[in-house]
């Protein structure tokens, strides 16, 4: 029988120049990492002091393989036991590791293997590891694409005894790719330097970790939020972490909440999706096992908060010891290696709701009178410690609380560049530290309130339009959409901007199908002042980023690809 590791441990939040020395601490106590299986079964306990060992010897048989320090590995992020043995491996090697994308259930693989080898050759790889079940896929892809290695961790050979190098602060630590970088892939390089501000900020300033605290998750080990919030940071404070396939949760969501009551967890996150999920599946599923009593910390981040959602989680699982003072909303991104705020602890969500006109028109925050059309717009904290946030105009003028702009971010957080792109760094990353997050906001009491992001933003006759309002008023109010249902954005036609609203439909009869578009046209057309074309596409044909959030600019391109092959036609 597989014993989970234990939750008690020396407490140090981060506080090491590198993750090399964060591991060789925390390795010296009894916490660990505990991977989870489809059917929520234990499928091993990897404890600190284990994966040390074990990490070490990988290292030295990545050299031997013929890596040199500095070379890029990519890792396919397979949640699992050899993916973390080989992150750590790389990192005491002086390797740079990408994890890279699982193949998603719904893609073909002629696309998957094209999506990675593009993300190969953006970081430059000299060798590809992956799980030894997708040893063909790997072959596939490693071909004729001049890598020193590819294939599984067993295939690696002995080691040859070669000294490890040293790593110091400023050595890169990881390559990320940006969510939803598929086609023009672009890797964030994190520095240890950076992580280990961050995993500081996260666990000391943020999460206020304590002794007993035990930390769990779902998501993507690809994604920032899963590899930095919940192996990383949880590590670097010798926290014991309960992870489990993203694909687990998505065909058992309950089995997240079963995990959290069965190991006494008190840290775990999710996007607003992941909330409205469990809430669903719950509404015909015995609770009276669940004990989440113990859940402090239920953060929310990786996409733009909903508040109906989240009280309808607080509802549904209120019976299971849940305090809807858990929930702690975040803001961050990969570029400033994960989180820029955290609202403060044991306050729940603060919502304010907005006067949607004044914010569309005026640019202002507006407190919401009875009769006006409206929205929730969620606080998610002031910056952690070390960082700056700005709002700014159109003309780069630093605008007052209230004012909606622009978010800029600066802090030792912040990557260094994207990887070999100087023109797209330029971009982004000022020479004072500024970084664009290419997100649109205001300040409210010093606290950041997000409302859209920059590109996705609807021009129309002088509005500002924000795409999630029209999506969710859609799924909201039209019976059996849901979320990631609707897309919206703009193209231009005929010298103006048109609305265009995608829709995914499940039925194939005509009239469900003609009903479906009427009531969305009419309903938006009611409550936004817009008039939409609707379009209706398949059940699961609306793509997704890698954090699994709806992907509006790959829908789009989708779109106007389709259109220009109708007209070529």
């Amino acid at each position: 029988m597989i014993t989970p590791t234990a939750p008690e441990r020396a407490l140090r939040l981060a506080d090491f120049p590198t993750l090399v020395e964060a591991l060789d601490f925390a390795a010296l106590g009894e916490t660990g990492v505990n991977l989870y299986g489809l059917r929520g079964e234990l499928a091993e306990a990897l404890p600190y002091k284990s994966l040390r060992v074990t990490a070490r010897d990988i290292a030295e048989r990545l050299l031997a393989a013929g890596l040199k320090p500095g070379d890029r590995v990519g890792l396919i992020a397979e949640t699992d036991g050899d993916f973390v043995r080989a992150f750590f491996a790389c990192q005491y090697a002086g390797l740079v590791p990408a994890p890279l994308p699982l193949p998603a259930p719904l893609g073909g693989r002629a696309l998957y293997v094209e999506q990675i080898r593009r993300m190969l050759q953006a970081a430059k790889a000299g060798a590809l590891l992956g799980p030894a079940s997708m040893d063909a896929w790997l072959k596939e892809i490693s071909e004729d694409q001049g890598l020193t290695f590819a294939g599984a961790l067993g295939e690696l050979p002995a080691s040859q005894g070669a000294a490890l190098p040293q790593i110091g602060p400023d050595s890169p630590c990881y390559l990320q790719f940006s969510s939803g970088s598929t086609r023009f892939p672009t890797g964030v390089l994190v520095t240890h330097r950076a992580l280990m501000a961050n995993a500081t900020a996260i666990t000391r300033d943020g999460l206020k970790v304590e002794p007993g605290d035990r930390a769990i998750s779902w998501l993507p080990l690809y994604h920032d939020m899963g590899l930095v919030g919940f192996l990383l940071s949880p590590l670097a404070a010798q926290m014991s972490v309960d992870l489990m396939p993203t694909g687990a949760f998505v065909r058992r969501p309950l089995l997240w909440l079963d995990l959290i009551g069965r190991n006494g967890a008190t840290i775990s996150y999710s996007p607003t999706f992941g909330y409205e999920l469990c809430a669903r599946r719950g509404e015909n599923a015995a609770l009276d096992h669940l004990d989440l009593s113990r859940w402090r910390v239920a953060g929310l981040g990786g996409d733009m908060i909903r508040t109906k959602p989240l009280k309808d989680f607080a509802e549904r699982f209120a019976g299971a010891g849940f305090s809807p003072n858990a929930f702690v909303a975040s803001y961050g991104m990969a570029e400033a290696t994960l989180a820029l705020t955290m609202a403060p602890l044991g306050e729940g969500l603060v919502a304010e709701t907005l006067d949607v006109a004044r914010l569309e028109n005026d640019g202002l925050a507006v407190t919401a009178h009875a009769s006006a059309r409206t929205r929730d717009f969620a606080r998610n904290g002031p910056p952690l410690p070390g960082h700056e946030l700005q709002i700014r105009g159109d003309r780069g003028e630093v605008l007052d609380e209230r004012q909606v702009g622009r978010v800029f971010a600066r802090g030792p957080s912040l990557m260094v560049g994207y990887f070999e792109q100087p023109e797209a760094t330029g971009h982004v990353l000022s020479a004072d530290g500024w970084l664009d997050t290419g997100d649109i906001g205001y300040l409210s009491d010093g606290q950041i309130v997000l409302t859209g992001r920059s590109k996705d933003l609807i021009i129309l006759n002088g509005r500002n339009i924000w795409p999630q309002d029209l999506e969710w008023t859609a799924e909201a109010e039209i019976p059996g959409l849901r979320s990631g249902d609707v897309a919206a954005f703009s193209v231009p036609m005929d010298g103006e901007e048109a609305v265009i609203v995608l829709v995914q439909c499940r039925s194939s009869d005509p009239e469900v199908r003609q009903r479906l578009t009427q009531d969305v046209t009419d309903l938006l057309r009611l409550r936004h002042s817009v008039e939409p074309q609707v379009k209706l596409v398949g059940g699961h044909a609306l793509p997704q980023t890698s954090s699994g959030k709806l992907s509006r600019s790959r829908a789009k391109a989708a779109y106007l690809a389709e259109q220009g092959e109708r007209e070529t036609a």
